[in-house]
């Protein structure tokens, strides 16, 4: 653990110390645990969440171009010169 120092209030410490009895935890451990109820630790997706978030998508969006799957490269390197362009500016 990582030792912190933080300055509460006389009121915010009564309050805090008050709390920590009822739950018979440390002060500190009251301070971790409303630090994670705040920010709550976020895992990366695992790969069948991450499919099911991909695949949700499909069909939802339209291009209107009829022959991008035959000549998806093409597009692509159209967007990325169309990009190059517009940074010259």
């Amino acid at each position: 653990m990582i030792r912190a120092m933080v300055q509460f209030t006389e009121q915010q410490m009564q309050r805090l110390k008050r709390k920590a009895a009822l739950e018979k935890v440390s002060v500190s451990e009251l301070v971790r645990r409303s630090v994670e109820r705040a920010f709550p630790a976020t895992e990366e997706p695992t790969g069948e969440e991450k499919w099911l978030r991909a695949t949700s998508v499909v069909g939802k969006f339209r291009s209107g171009v009829h022959d991008l799957a035959a000549r998806h490269d093409e597009y692509f390197v159209q967007t990325i010169e169309a990009g190059r362009g517009s940074r010259k500016k």
